[in-house]
């Protein structure tokens, strides 16, 4: 509840009416209207009392990135406190998770070498083929999570990417290179934090669905180079399957405004400043 996109689903859950239990091992840097816990997520019983007549859960906590520290901590922290997680919102009958997965998962982001995308948009039926501690992760919970659903629990995974905080992605857009090693990567994906919360709690707030994932995006890129073009430069094969806007990102979310009602308000383009020229 401390971190990067936590600070910012507790805002949300607060201004819709919800009482918040967060969780962290570190305190909130800024007061808030809500119960704060301070626990290490892979403790089973920790959890499970955390989780004390809530109704549902939030799952945010992870390491967010390989590299800085060892693979088998990097993998082992994840796995374990979502295993940790999930075991203890089934312990105390808590029927509902929403849980962040990654766009890592299908392995582009952090491959040793850059992989393109099997077709466009790339939808959540796109195969997982990660290569990097973080991305397998991010997939194995997703596992973690389906078995969980298949025992009757509402579980909703969100593949985020890039979550930026507001004025970020202008700045990022900035410095965008459509010929580098990271844009053939990333293909310009990111979603705004404050997308990114409210699609937590529009997980919440979906019908039961037992396990499903969503890729959440904000609708455009970091490119000033239409998506197409972007792509074509890097994977010249990648076969395009149905409509890409000329600025859409190459993820698409048509599920998560299907069945969440998910739909991104905030754009870098409509935040970037005048040209004084």
């Amino acid at each position: 509840g401390s971190g990067g996109l936590g600070r910012w689903v507790v805002r949300e859950l607060l201004a819709h009416g919800y009482r918040v239990v967060s969780a962290d091992r570190r305190p909130p840097e800024e007061p808030v209207r809500a119960q704060h816990l301070e626990l290490d997520l892979t403790d089973v019983r920790a959890v499970e009392e955390a989780l004390g007549g809530c109704a549902a859960a939030v799952h945010l906590a992870a390491i967010p990135a390989p590299g800085g520290r060892p693979d088998e901590e990097v993998f082992g922290n994840n796995v374990l406190g979502t295993f940790a997680l999930f075991q203890a919102a089934r312990n105390r009958r808590v029927g509902r998770v929403v849980m962040a997965s990654s766009t890592a998962a299908l392995g582009a982001a952090f491959a040793p070498r850059p992989i393109g995308p099997r077709y466009l948009p790339i939808d959540e039926a796109h195969p997982l083929l990660p290569r990097d501690p973080y991305g397998l992760s991010k997939e194995v919970g997703e596992q973690v999570g389906a078995a969980f659903g298949r025992g009757g629990m509402s579980v909703v995974a969100l593949r985020f990417h890039r979550v930026t905080q507001p004025g970020e992605a202008a700045r990022l857009a900035a410095r965008f290179d459509p010929g580098s090693e990271a844009a053939a990567r990333e293909l310009g994906g990111y979603v705004d934090v404050r997308d990114a919360a409210r699609a937590c709690r529009l997980g919440l707030e979906a019908a039961h669905i037992g396990f499903e994932a969503f890729n959440v995006t904000a609708a455009d890129t970091l490119s000033r180079a239409p998506t197409l073009e972007l792509v074509r430069r890097h994977f010249p094969e990648v076969e395009v399957r149905g409509a890409l806007g000329a600025f859409s990102s190459a993820w698409s979310i048509a599920k998560a405004a299907r069945l969440l009602g998910y739909r991104p308000r905030h754009s870098w383009r409509a935040e970037e400043p005048d040209d004084p020229n």
